[in-house]
């Protein structure tokens, strides 16, 4: 039988994780009274049982203190129960995002600042999540690319990659992206902005990318920029980072970034040690 214990943070998609698994053939049970859970657990141990896969959706909001809940799963590894943990998780600025746009009330700040009952949260979940056999952030997904990550682990079996990678391209005019973690400025190269029949057109075009890889000053940079991010990633991994933000800028995010911002991702991509996504914030502005 395998059993997954999917937990994590309240706006990271949990939910969603959990509808998907049952739609893929799980069977799931969330948030059930953590008295139960041995109990659950022992009756579907028990030889001829016609379940083989199960989803345990647990979160701050069960009937006992989360440490308990953390002790009753400790407790049935010790017993010679096997299960896998599945943490959801995303940014800050994205769970904060999302509890705005649906109206929600975080379950541990009903009445006060969503920030507070994040706070809180992470606090409550961090030795949990340490203790994850995967974490996946969710924070640049699609639903989509959601489901294939999920397909990829308790379906096809693949190798999970723990770092997940994602090479954004921004303009400076708009902002910094606040979950960056690494950002480079690409306002050194010259712009195909001013230049008439390439103004109207985007780094996903072959004239603009054409343009802005001519400059020996580019290639130069992509093979810096390339030297540097394989540098780190390993490094990353073993940190246990999970989400690695890569955003290079230009004035408007819709010429140089985004040619440079490809070029890194195809530079990158099939590494095989991580996941990767690409995404242009501001190339429709």
């Amino acid at each position: 039988m395998r059993f997954v214990v999917v937990t994590g943070m309240s706006g990271s998609g949990k939910n969603t994780a959990i509808k998907m698994l049952e739609d893929e053939g799980y069977y799931c049970v969330d948030n059930l009274p953590v008295r139960l859970i041995g109990k659950f657990m022992e009756l579907l141990s028990t030889p001829g049982s016609e379940i083989s896969k199960v989803v345990l959706g647990l979160d701050v909001r069960s009937d006992k203190p989360f440490e308990y809940v953390e002790q009753v799963l400790e407790a049935l590894r010790e017993k010679g129960y096997q299960y896998e943990i599945l943490f959801m998780d995303a940014s800050d600025a994205t769970i904060i995002r999302r509890y705005k746009e649906t109206r929600r009330a975080h379950p541990l700040a009903p009445e006060g600042r969503v920030e507070d009952g994040i706070s809180r949260e992470r606090d409550i979940l961090r030795q949990i999540k340490q203790k994850a056999d995967y974490v996946i952030d969710t924070s640049h997904l699609l639903t989509r690319e959601l489901k294939e990550e999920l397909i990829k682990i308790f379906l096809d079996n693949k190798k999970y990659n723990s770092l997940m990678v994602s090479v954004m391209s921004f303009g400076f005019k708009y902002g910094i992206p606040s979950d960056a973690d690494l950002v480079f400025d690409v306002r050194f190269l010259p712009n195909p902005f001013y230049i008439d029949e390439l103004k109207r057109q985007t780094g996903n075009d072959a004239p603009v990318q054409e343009y802005v890889k001519s400059f020996p000053q580019t290639q130069l940079f992509m093979d810096k920029l390339q030297d540097m991010i394989s540098f780190l990633i390993p490094f990353y991994v073993k940190e246990g980072k999970n989400q690695l933000v890569i955003a290079i800028g230009c004035t408007g995010g819709r010429h140089r970034s985004v040619t440079l911002a490809n070029e890194l991702y195809g530079r990158l991509k099939d590494r095989g040690d991580y996941g990767l996504k690409l995404y242009h914030r501001d190339i429709k502005q």
